[in-house]
């Protein structure tokens, strides 16, 4: 999830622009991170710190279209399809403003509550 070292190419007049997944994944991470209701994604074990902002993202690039897959942990009291809406909304935002590629999915898997204890 998100260590693939691969660039995505986007063809300019003046060359091309390769953009690493991983920088992809990082944008994507830190979209859903700060998306309200969301406590922080997962790489399967729980949530992780910000040691490795990309973990609990997959980039699949389909053409010249990004596919996005995120492990979410949501917050407890939240409403899990409206943060699961506004994660979406958040990611396919970031990453076309950032990079200018277009986002054919952004697919947010919820994979655990938050009950607030540390």
């Amino acid at each position: 999830m998100g260590e693939n070292k691969d660039y995505i190419t986007h063809p300019d007049e003046k060359g091309s622009i390769n953009i690493s997944e991983e920088v992809i994944s990082v944008i994507a991470a830190a979209a859903a991170t700060e998306t309200e209701g969301v406590a922080g994604l997962s790489a399967g074990k729980g949530i992780l710190g910000k040691e490795n902002p990309s973990k609990g993202v997959r980039i699949t690039v389909e053409g010249e279209s990004v596919k996005v897959d995120l492990w979410t942990i949501v917050k407890m009291g939240t409403s899990v399809s409206r943060v699961g809406q506004k994660v979406q909304e958040a990611v396919a935002s970031s990453i076309e403003s950032a990079t200018g590629f277009n986002v054919a999915e952004v697919n947010v898997h919820i994979v655990g509550v938050n009950l607030g204890k540390k």
